[in-house]
């Protein structure tokens, strides 16, 4: 379940308590009149089942009291109550499928911000890799796929798209090329380092690496792990009880092949470059389809179970 902590206009207070009652899923309603100061009005508490959530959070956002007061949802890990209990039984569908959409819009918001720890995370994720690649360790490339950030950006596009907000999905492209440009430049500068300092060798580039040739020999299977990749990592986004986005991120070779293409440039081998270069793109491509398209089709199904199921409450607000 998710609580609902609210800050109300004092004469907004009995329209958003008539929305609550009447909201199937919602129970401990409380009001403390003029509790609140800053911005003032009254505090309105109530928990609510994660299937009725998004449409209620909507539903306030419609009344304006994200701008007028507050809205803050917080997940609850255990709830002891009949009256709960009963409110979840009584909301539509299951809250494991249940999309919040402004919590997921906010999550990809904080992951999909070019800053200097983003930044800090892809560089150190593609140096790795790069120490990967020349030493042909799948250990390394393993580790340094778990460190990369890059879900983050490719999510926050998948649901820019979704809610067709183009502002948020520039951000997150600019996030995305952008840290992916900065962490490849340093790796060259990396790689001519270790060059210098005789630990890369340019036969370490043209050896045959067989446990890490895979990243710049890109084939239709790279687009398919990713696509898989991307609907695995989707859910584990939307959903309240998955915790799959670890495996999701060391399923795709996105900062491998960053990171091979960085090296074998630094060597000035092209090719090698160029088929990382599309073992890149190709991961990416296919995270972001299987993202929008995985979010359409929750998007879809949810509103057709909402439509064949008998509720009182608000409609999904998206």
């Amino acid at each position: 379940m998710l609580h609902l902590r609210l800050i109300v206009p004092a004469d907004r207070t009995d329209e958003v308590v008539r929305l609550l009652e009447s909201t199937l899923g919602t129970t401990h309603l409380v009001v403390l009149a003029g509790a609140a100061r800053n911005p003032a009005g009254d505090l309105v508490l109530c928990d609510v089942a994660r299937e009725a959530g998004d449409g209620l959070i909507s539903a306030l956002r419609r009344l304006g009291i994200d701008k007028s007061g507050s809205i803050t949802a917080e997940n609850m890990d255990l709830t002891l109550s009949a009256h709960a209990d009963r409110a979840e039984e009584a909301a539509p569908g299951e809250g494991a499928d249940a999309v919040l959409w402004e919590e997921l819009t906010e999550a990809t918001h904080e992951e999909s911000t070019f800053s200097v720890t983003y930044v800090a995370f892809l560089a150190v994720a593609t140096m790795l890799a790069a120490c990967g690649v020349m030493l042909d360790n799948a250990i390394l490339i393993v580790g340094a796929m778990a460190v990369g950030p890059e879900f983050g950006p490719l999510a926050g596009i998948s649901t820019a798209l979704v809610r067709r907000a183009p502002r948020p999905a520039l951000r997150s492209l600019y996030a995305l090329i952008g840290g992916f440009a900065v962490a490849m430049v340093l790796t060259v500068g990396f790689a001519w380092l270790m060059d210098a300092l005789g630990l890369f060798t340019r036969s370490m580039v043209e050896a045959d690496r067989p446990n890490t040739a895979f990243i710049w020999k890109p084939d239709a299977m790279s687009f398919v792990v990713a696509f898989l990749a991307g609907i695995a990592g989707t859910l584990s986004l939307t959903s309240a009880k998955s915790g799959a986005l670890i495996g999701v991120a060391i399923s795709v070779t996105t900062v491998p092949a960053a990171a091979n293409a960085a090296v074998a440039f630094s060597y000035r081998d092209y090719h090698q470059m160029t088929g990382s270069t599309t073992q890149l793109l190709a991961n990416l491509g296919g995270i972001v389809v299987a993202g929008t398209l995985t979010l359409l089709v929750q998007k879809a199904l949810w509103a057709g179970h909402r439509r064949t199921t008998r509720t009182a409450g608000p409609s999904d607000g998206l």
